[in-house]
């Protein structure tokens, strides 16, 4: 494997899959499947999930709702979909931890550094929710922080594309895919992959990106691999 330990962001809309608002069940287990392979080839793995399948702080903030309390129950969707992710790699028989950035001790652990690096190493999937505890972040920033507090080797984003283009594919039909890209590309030329506080994050703590399709059977495994799929970021190889 490339990679020994990593951290995967997945967003909440990949958990809704074609449907247009909650929780895919097939998606959920086809993620899991990928996962417990992954996991039984000794790369340890934690998980980072949005909740936009549910809720969407920016867009309660839009629709009059005072933006920090939108943010907040934006964080308890992403909880949600922890749980549920939880129970789908535990059928899949992956022992798993969700640790959460705002305490709910009855459905999951606090996030402790040194506790979510203790369940990597003894083979745990460890599932991040409730973003990174504040308003104003988004799961993407909460990614890459998460990224370099467990000392991740890389971020995996998995999203509906198969990388990086220079405009949107599904609206342009000569968009061009990136192979790889710098962080300063990315930031100077505002790509619409991560947030730019994710990227900066990822940037000063040295942590590439791998953008690639969740909706392909096996590519988490690929991309823990090193195969070359998808869009890398980072400092030229």
């Amino acid at each position: 494997m490339a990679y020994s330990r990593v951290l995967l962001k997945l967003s909440g809309e990949a958990l809704m899959g074609s449907q247009g608002y909650g929780i895919d069940p097939a998606i959920v287990q086809s993620i899991a499947e990928d996962v417990a392979r992954v996991v039984a080839g000794g790369t340890q793995l934690a998980i980072v999930v949005g909740g936009g399948n549910i809720f969407r702080g920016l867009k309660g903030s839009a629709a009059g709702m005072e933006r920090a309390t939108a943010d907040y129950v934006g964080m308890l969707a992403t909880v949600m979909n922890a749980i549920t992710l939880q129970d789908g790699l535990e059928r899949a028989g992956v022992p798993t931890r969700v640790q959460t950035a705002i305490a709910m001790q009855e459905v999951a652990e606090p996030y402790i550094r040194r506790k979510a690096m203790r369940h990597l190493e003894k083979g745990r999937v460890v599932v991040f929710g409730a973003g990174c505890g504040n308003p104003f972040f988004t799961t993407d920033t909460t990614a890459a922080l998460r990224a370099a507090e467990i000392n991740a080797d890389v971020v995996f984003k998995a999203t509906k594309v198969d990388g990086v283009y220079d405009k949107d594919p599904s609206q342009h039909a000569d968009a061009v895919k990136h192979e790889h890209l710098t962080f300063q590309q990315v930031l100077s030329e505002e790509l619409a992959v991560m947030d730019s506080t994710a990227i900066a994050l990822c940037k000063d703590n040295n942590i590439p990106i791998v953008v690639f399709n969740l909706f392909e059977p096996g590519n988490i495994g690929k991309a823990v691999a090193g195969e070359p799929i998808g869009s890398r970021i980072g400092d030229p190889l």
